[in-house]
């Protein structure tokens, strides 16, 4: 039985016994600091292992982009690939390659195309150059050494379905140095893979709930991970657009995003979208996912433990901050004038 993240093999893929999907992944938020960075992935069925791993390799790659330049600091203020742009972060992956024991050629052409904006690979370099590179830079970019995918297993695979995942798999691991932890349902014609119990370390409270419902085509092949501190979440449009529209406003300034914080020395840290420290207020922007049981759950539990350590927490969800920002813009002023006007009175009343 695994105690520990550290404990799951990442040298072949394996299968977690015990939590639910959904309270595996709510388990990572904030990644935990003795895990690889770990990845969740919704297998879509397949009937060929290429056809698992083509379109997962061309989700990293999205992912690698999105997340630049957590993995290139040193290119964090290149914000063009005008003028001698494209040229400085090239050579400054090429100088990180050399540092890191990656391919440069590689890291050049993904962080240029990082820069670009561009979508499309450059198929000059193979599928085992691919992988071996996403998962070094997933890794880099949350300074851990190894990266995991959480991959979620439907139910209702055929033996096809389930041998092509698990081929797949292999492949990931013995070609890209990935660790791959199935979750979800058990595999019923595939013998080869390994159970391992696991319970994620003080996260007793929360694998209740429902597992996720991944049946729904909707949910097949998406690709999730973690936040990184002090940033908008790259994948998320809510949290980019809502920063965008902060950025220019005075009222706005002090805020930080994606911030780690632990209500009571007993509890685990939590991961806060958008803090105003000083005002202490909260805010959340919640997608889809906050519905299911057990996220809905694990949000109660922890709105009441930061409320009791005199916290606001304002949630919107995706869609009002996409379809109605000047509403969540005025509430979240609204309710920072008047914690700015109580935080005065109270220093009047203490310098009095």
């Amino acid at each position: 039985m695994a105690q520990a993240w550290a404990d799951l093999p990442l040298d072949r893929p394996v299968s977690i016994e015990g939590p639910s999907a959904d309270a595996l992944a709510l388990s990572i938020e904030p990644l935990p600091a003795d895990a690889p960075a770990i990845i969740t992935y919704n297998a879509d069925p397949q009937t060929r292992p290429a056809q698992v791993v083509g379109p997962l390799l061309a989700q990293l790659d999205r992912v690698v982009r999105e997340l630049f330049p957590a993995w290139l600091p040193d290119a964090a203020q290149i914000d063009s690939a005008a003028g001698a742009g494209a040229v400085a972060v090239r050579a400054l992956a090429l100088r990180a390659a050399e540092a890191g024991g990656q391919y440069g050629p590689f890291l050049a052409d993904i962080s240029e195309r990082a820069l670009r904006r561009r979508v499309k690979a450059t198929s000059r370099f193979s599928l085992e150059i691919r992988a071996s590179g996403l998962a070094k830079v997933i890794a880099a970019s949350f300074g851990r050494t190894r990266t995991a995918i959480l991959v979620r297993v439907p139910a209702g695979l055929s033996a096809e379905n389930e041998q092509a995942l698990v081929a797949g798999a292999r492949w990931l691991t013995d070609c890209g140095g990935f660790g791959i932890w199935f979750t979800g349902a058990a595999f019923a014609s595939v013998d080869t893979v390994d159970v391992i119990a696991f319970t994620p370390p003080a996260h007793d409270a929360l694998l209740v709930g429902e597992p996720a419902d991944l049946g729904s085509p909707a949910g097949r092949g998406v690709v999730g991970y973690p936040a990184i501190t002090g940033r908008p979440h790259p994948g998320s449009r809510a949290e980019q657009l809502l920063e965008a529209a902060l950025a220019p406003l005075e009222w706005a300034g002090g805020r930080q995003w994606n911030q780690l914080y632990q209500p009571h020395p007993l509890t685990n840290p939590v991961r806060l979208d958008l803090l105003w420290r000083t005002e202490r207020c909260v805010v959340e922007i919640d997608g889809a996912e906050h519905c299911r049981p057990t996220r809905f759950a694990a949000d109660r539990q922890r709105d009441v433990l930061l409320q009791l350590a005199g916290y606001a927490v304002l949630r919107f969800t995706n869609h009002q901050v996409l379809s109605h920002r000047d509403m969540v813009l005025a509430q979240i002023q609204q309710f920072l004038a008047g914690r700015r006007a109580e935080n005065h009175k109270g220093a009047i009343h203490a310098g009095a």
